[in-house]
């Protein structure tokens, strides 16, 4: 079976080193030093300033959305994982979509100002799968109008932007360290900002609220993550760089096997160190990707349609017709790409695929 992912694992024997001071301090969670130390090595390999490790990408949202204050309306793109929406449905707020760009896949940044409206409090945008959003326009737009900014960046280990980590723009951005992610804690994730007040009341809201034993300084909730996740990303984190060499080699290899397929690949900021984290192609009808999912099935083949569906088409949402997001929900697939795939598991993809057009 090749399943569209499979979750790096290091050797054995380097987690149980970790596994094995856990044991002795049995101290398991409630920011450990596995906790702290994952925290400063992020820091100093991303060329950040600040972070907290949580327990997943989604309740890094929550935590940007609280952490914030933001209430009535966000704007948002409808075409990204439906935590996305689901987070600030789940915060009281109410999500507006903006079309997205028909290819980069990201939000039309020319297409916001129209979306804000009085109850606009904040921008919520994701840069799919590792590509950059036009973050200089949305940052003028976010000044001009006294909005926030929070980038779902769930994708985005290892992706820059002018040489810098993605991960630095915004008022807050969130990402995720899933076993689906290139980097991974088994479950985690993470909130990064250049503002230290903005860090400090994070770090409330994710323990609690705790200021001390018996002191509360915030609203909180439990976004802490444990001692056995650390040791996961601290012994991931020295493969990285091999992990993301491994993915740009099978990015390329796909786009020489599927160089004769019709279908759209998607376009990278120019200003971007991409990361390589999906190999997604968007096909010229919703027939042939259901013949191309159906035959790999049937050969043992998984990829996935990230995104379908479209998240302006929700049931929890406002209905809304977004053109370009629906069109493309019903066109992308995402093929499999993981550190352990090989070349030869490409080449039968490929065929597989090539085989479908050409019939």
């Amino acid at each position: 079976m090749i399943p569209v992912t499979k979750p790096f694992l290091p050797p054995e024997e380097e987690y149980n080193k970790y596994i094995a001071g856990i044991w002795q301090r049995q101290w398991l969670t409630n920011n450990g030093p596995l906790v702290n130390e994952l925290e400063l090595k992020l820091k100093d390999y991303l060329g950040v300033n600040h972070l907290l490790y949580l327990t997943n990408g989604t309740i890094a949202i929550q935590i940007a959305i609280k952490a914030l204050n933001l209430t009535g309306q966000i704007i948002t793109t409808p075409f990204s994982y439906v935590a996305t929406t689901s987070s600030i449905v789940w915060e009281g707020c109410e999500p507006v979509f903006v079309d997205i760009d028909p290819n980069t896949l990201n939000i039309d940044a020319n297409l916001i100002e129209a979306a804000i409206t009085p109850k606009t409090s904040a921008i919520l945008a994701t840069h799919v799968y590792g590509n950059p959003c036009d973050v200089e326009k949305i940052e003028k737009i976010a000044q001009k109008h006294n909005l926030k900014v929070i980038y779902d960046a769930a994708h985005c280990f290892g992706t820059t932007y002018k040489g810098k980590s993605i991960f630095d723009y915004g008022d807050i951005s969130t990402t995720s360290f899933h076993a689906t992610k290139l980097f991974h804690t088994i479950e985690g994730g993470a909130v990064f900002t250049k503002d230290a007040s903005l860090l400090k009341k994070m770090s409330y809201l994710r323990n609690f609220g705790h200021e001390g034993p018996e002191k509360f300084a915030e609203i909180g909730i439990n976004g802490k993550n444990s001692e056995f996740h650390a040791a996961m990303g601290l012994v991931n984190l020295n493969y990285i760089d091999k992990i993301l060499e491994k993915r740009k080699e099978i990015s390329l290899y796909y786009d020489e096997k599927l160089a004769g397929l019709n279908c759209q690949k998607i376009t990278i900021s120019s200003n971007a160190g991409f990361n390589y984290s999906y190999y997604p192609i968007v096909l010229p009808n919703q027939e042939i990707t259901l013949k191309i999912i159906e035959t790999l099935n049937s050969n043992w083949v998984y990829p996935r349609r990230y995104f379908f569906p479209s998240l302006n088409t929700l049931p929890y949402v406002n209905p809304t017709t977004i053109t370009n997001s629906e069109s493309v929900s019903e066109r992308v697939l995402c093929l499999p790409l993981y550190y352990t795939i090989t070349k030869e598991e490409v080449d039968l993809i490929a065929r597989l695929i090539l085989r479908v057009q050409n019939n």
